[in-house]
């Protein structure tokens, strides 16, 4: 189970909110990689990940970067979705990148698992041993989000501890992902929602910046 909190910017504010992490002293910079995901949902209706009974996500992720190559399956669910700080199930699998397109190959002609929504995104890290702060570029604008990774400490108080270093205020965070915030952004600006979310296309935007 993870604790997390989220909020969105424009993606002008991309260099004020690096810079601004950077300053921290407690937190180190990881370095910023470029991810692809797929999300796929199962062909059987009594089984859709997307319902109100399940609320979850399955994915594929790839990821590049400098010194960095990865591809994970992981499966995501909301145990608590009326909470600006939220609890979620989540279950994560490491798999070798070179078998990333065999994995494909399973899900899709195998099990018949089908794309449900595709992106990606560049995601830039910070942490320590209570905390993991990601700064995600989606095309439509950027995520900050802050997750509690302490073993010992109290999430809530550790989320909480770090919203007041940060000076970011609890009652701007979005309880939902970032498809739901896509889809609400295209509605707002008569976009089309497209399935395959990518920089190259037509994207609406997120025009509140970072401003501490």
């Amino acid at each position: 189970m993870e604790t997390e909190i989220r909020f969105y910017y424009s993606i002008e504010s991309k260099d004020d909110i690096i810079n601004y992490f950077k300053s921290f002293k407690e937190l180190e910079f990881k370095g910023r990689f470029y991810e692809c995901t797929d999300q796929y949902n199962h062909p059987m209706k009594e089984y859709d990940f997307y319902s109100k009974k399940i609320d979850g996500r399955f994915r594929v992720r790839k990821t590049i970067g400098d010194n960095l190559s990865k591809c994970m399956i992981t499966w995501k669910r909301r145990l608590q979705s009326n909470e600006l700080i939220h609890n979620e199930e989540e279950i994560e699998v490491s798999i070798d990148p070179e078998e990333y397109d065999k994995l494909c190959l399973l899900l899709n002609d195998v099990l018949h698992l089908t794309i449900v929504e595709s992106y990606e995104r560049y995601r830039s890290v910070f942490s320590n041993e209570d905390i993991e702060i990601v700064v995600d570029e989606y095309p439509f604008g950027l995520c900050v989000e802050l997750e509690n990774k302490s073993k010992n400490k109290d999430a809530y108080e550790v989320i909480n501890n770090w919203l007041d270093k940060l000076k970011l205020d609890i009652n701007d965070a979005y309880r939902l992902s970032w498809d739901d915030k896509y889809e609400e952004l295209c509605k707002e600006q008569n976009k089309n929602i497209e399935k395959t979310v990518r920089f190259d296309k037509d994207m609406p935007k997120i025009t509140n910046k970072f401003d501490i």
